[in-house]
């Protein structure tokens, strides 16, 4: 433990041996597709399958809900097809003919503000603001008094999750027995909603997820296509398989919300945070996504973020705060790399650095004076001497010619941890060890962390360690996000392996039976292995980590082009594990950053409803933003024509 270890499943994945949902053939699959709104708003009054129900090799066609139904975003399931092949199911898809009253929509946060605007649901788009913290008049007197005062408003886009591998299924229905093959954080959230959604119980449910290609969030529980995919497989009589386009998981699977900030915070000469006025309005699209063990995907943000504020008599910071919600003709949130945080963090710390300006401060040590946590405080000392803050910091504009070289710093805080996990461990007559928990691997390197415990407990070599996750039949664990993996399996991993060895070494009469000892002792048990149970140990895992990066940009006033020079970043990760895996998260983490603030983007088209790609990137590669967009809309239109 603590030592770099290659991934124990590396080698599988290079040699294309790992089998991802995508991958599973079970003997007389079905290629699975969904029939999606092309309305953005609609009223459906008659959907016919025969059709297609008639087409050669079609074995399966189903309605995503009633024939007569309302329709609230573009992309919207409306039926599902299973036929033999590919091109027969696409044929099928196209044979199902739609009947359907267009209605007005909105899918721009500025339109869904106005009274006015075509509601999504019976009531106004618009939700009433969830207020908190002190009476306008309070933080109104505080702002007169305050040395510097800065008002913003401050906008993150929406955001798309697009993992490497998309949503979907393999489904196998038999009777009242469903085993499911799915790319998902959680096995178990899978099988409940799949055990829910055929009414048969939890107990003849299995889900498998022996390799998946990332899910940020999005992908906990079945979704509506793991649902359709299996009443496909009830219905045809055989498994089917159900994979999302890359278009679908643009329209339908989440996204993180957006967030309009209007913000004003106020600081006295000496430089502490005197009050804070902050307003957010977000739309998580028709709906935001349930709580999961990622977090949520509601609009609202944990704004102000992290800087402490002063407080009057009642020992409450003096911050007003109104979050309101935007419902719109948009595919639903959900749950994103630390929902709430990221947009958070980008509108607190642009006042930030405005205020910082107005003081004539370092913005470092505008920082180190208003955040209270004792982490951060070391984060930050340490990330500037590496960093060289010193040398480089500059008062803005003060650079001459058309390339601008601009530093930054920023805080960041999360949860994490978990709890729940159960393990099970074998001791084999012939050394090997088999550890067994229903957690999966997102990718992350959960599958080695589970190899490099149980080796630390037995004194042997992680590649010695046979693991056995990400399936239903396995003791029961969590889903897998929001940095609650490592922290809910590793104890329960750490705690089988103990009871595991205590048994060994009671059976043989070997002291210690770990390291060099391992072979000798293992032979002493015969023919029969030693089999242990275990779980999360309160005491062995924590939550809480805070964070801070620093940035040095270099931009072309005259081209628009940006160039990330250096990025520092200090982590607060508790014990960690494997350093090799510690250090391609942050990477992972630095670059989803750099992403979200250059390149992401989701793009509605107005008179469409329809989902466009970012123009950002074409127009950097010379494409005129206008013309990228007539594109890119004229050729969609085409396509779904």
């Amino acid at each position: 433990m603590g030592k770099p270890t290659t991934r124990v499943d590396g080698q599988a994945k290079v040699t294309g041996s790992a089998k991802y949902a995508y991958d599973v053939q079970p003997d007389g699959w079905l290629y699975g597709m969904i029939l999606r709104s092309k309305w953005a708003a609609a009223n459906v009054t008659k959907i016919d399958i025969t059709k297609a129900q008639a087409m050669p090799g079609v074995k399966a066609v189903i309605l995503a809900g009633g024939e007569q139904r309302k329709v609230s975003f573009y992309g919207q399931e409306l039926a599902a097809v299973a036929a033999t092949t590919k091109q027969q199911a696409l044929d099928a898809i196209r044979a199902i003919e739609v009947t359907a009253d267009p209605l007005p929509f909105v899918v721009k946060e500025d339109d869904a503000m106005k009274p006015d605007s075509p509601p999504v649901s019976d009531g106004p788009n618009l939700s009433q603001p969830k207020i908190g913290g002190k009476e306008q008049a309070e933080v109104d007197a505080l702002m007169a008094t305050a040395t510097a005062v800065h008002e913003a408003e401050l906008r993150t886009p929406v955001q798309l999750h697009h993992p490497l591998e998309t949503h979907g299924n393999t489904v196998s229905v038999q009777g009242d027995h469903i085993t499911a093959w799915a790319s998902t954080q959680g096995i178990f959230s899978v099988r409940d909603g799949l055990a829910g959604s055929l009414n048969v119980p939890q107990s003849n449910v299995q889900v498998i997820c022996d390799y998946m290609g990332g899910g940020f969030g999005s992908k906990f529980g079945p979704g509506a296509h793991g649902g359709l995919a299996a009443q496909l497989s009830k219905a045809a009589g055989a498994p089917v398989k159900l994979m999302l386009t890359r278009l679908d998981e643009g329209l339908a699977v989440g996204n993180r919300p957006s967030s309009i900030q209007n913000l004003k915070f106020a600081a006295g000469a000496d430089g502490k945070l005197i009050a804070a006025d902050v307003q957010n309005h977000g739309s998580p699209g028709v709906s935001g996504g349930g709580k999961s063990a990622g977090g949520g995907g509601g609009a609202g943000i944990a704004i102000p973020y992290i800087y402490q504020f002063s407080k009057t008599a009642d020992n409450k910071p003096n911050v007003r705060s109104q979050q309101y919600g935007l419902t719109m003709h948009t595919g639903p949130a959900s749950a994103f790399r630390a929902p709430g945080h990221p947009p958070a963090s980008f509108g607190t710390e642009s006042i930030m650095d405005e205020l910082a300006v107005k003081l004539n401060m370092d913005p470092l040590q505008f920082r180190l004076l208003n955040d209270p946590d004792a982490t951060r405080q070391r984060e930050y000392k340490e990330g500037a001497e590496k960093f060289g803050w010193a040398a480089k910091y500059k008062k803005p504009g003060s650079d001459p010619g058309p390339i601008k070289t601009g530093i930054g710093c920023a805080g960041a805080t999360w949860w994490g941890g978990g709890k729940g996990t159960q393990a099970e461990v074998q001791i084999n007559p012939d050394g090997t060890v088999e550890v067994r928990c229903g957690t999966q691997d997102l990718g992350t390197g959960a599958r080695t962390v589970v190899a490099i415990v149980a080796a630390e407990a037995f004194g042997l070599q992680p590649n010695q360690i046979k693991v056995k996750i990400g399936d239903t039949n396995l003791p029961p664990s969590g889903g897998s996000g929001g940095s609650s993996t490592s922290a809910s399996v590793s104890p329960a991993i750490w705690d089988a392996c103990q009871n595991a060895l205590t048994a060994l070494q009671q059976q043989t009469g070997v002291a210690d039976a770990r390291g060099a000892a391992w072979a000798d002792a293992c032979k002493k048990l015969g023919i029969n292995p030693v089999t242990a149970q275990g779980k999360w140990q309160e005491g062995l895992s924590s939550s809480g980590a805070g964070g801070v990066n620093f940035a040095e940009v270099e931009v072309d006033t005259e081209t628009g082009f940006v160039r990330v020079k250096k990025v520092v970043a200090v982590h607060d990760c508790g014990l960690i594990v494997n350093p090799l895996a510690t250090t391609s998260q942050i990477n992972g983490g630095v670059l989803c950053g750099v992403g979200y603030a250059l390149y992401e983007e989701r793009i509605m088209d107005r008179q469409t409803g329809l989902l466009l790609k970012d123009a950002k990137p074409l127009a950097q590669n010379g494409y005129k933003v206008p013309l990228a967009h007539t594109l890119i809309r004229r050729t969609l239109l085409a396509l779904n024509a």
